[in-house]
């Protein structure tokens, strides 16, 4: 995927995001909502991470469900889709726990019972922090 098209696919998220937080309904009404685009918007800055880099193979393509196995499974995962070595991507394990985190209960997020606004913001944290070190 082209880099216009990840930075594209962020502002969607970041628009999603504001949208939330400026409704006087409150985070839960845009819970599956955010459950969704959190997820899309992690991947994204962390594919485009590595397209800065220039260490993004052609074709390649992250998904969002690594992010719930274990961390070895998750960096032969990561591997199979950068031209260098995985050990060579300064901070990876930073970039790998801030998008479990946000990857923890999505689907229930998405497909369960309401929350509260209080867990969806932390949600937001997490995407927001994720984004600040990747310096995306």
């Amino acid at each position: 995927m082209l880099v216009e098209k990840h930075e594209q696919i962020i502002q969607e998220v970041l628009d999603e995001i504001d949208s939330a937080l400026k409704d006087s309904k409150g985070l839960v009404a845009h819970q599956r909502r955010l459950a969704f685009t959190l997820s899309l918007g992690a991947e994204n800055l962390l594919e485009l991470y590595f397209h800065k880099q220039n260490i993004m193979k052609g074709g390649a393509k992250l998904d969002h469900r690594w992010f719930k196995r274990k961390k070895e499974s998750i960096f032969n995962q990561l591997s199979n889709q950068i031209t260098t070595p995985i050990t060579s991507v300064k901070d990876l394990d930073k970039f790998v726990l801030l998008i479990c985190k946000i990857e923890d209960n999505r689907d229930e997020l998405a497909y369960g019972s309401p929350t509260t606004d209080i867990i969806l913001q932390k949600k937001i944290n997490l995407f927001f922090e994720l984004k600040k070190v990747l310096k995306c």
